[in-house]
């Protein structure tokens, strides 16, 4: 359970710090707001389900 939910806080982590990257380079709009985390809930959710089964 700890492992899970660690993966999943890690996963969110890393998509938001991905996202603050591309919207401070200019790929994404400065003025997103709320939405920033939004997509880095889906698209960190889809990496958990990705990388976990290359880790075991």
């Amino acid at each position: 359970m700890r492992k899970t939910i660690w993966l999943l806080l890690s996963s969110f982590g890393i998509m938001f710090a991905l996202l603050s990257w591309f919207q401070e380079s200019g790929i994404i709009s400065a003025d997103i707001g709320s939405l920033k985390g939004i997509l880095a809930l889906f698209a960190g959710t889809v990496l958990y389900f990705i990388v976990p089964k290359y880790l075991d």
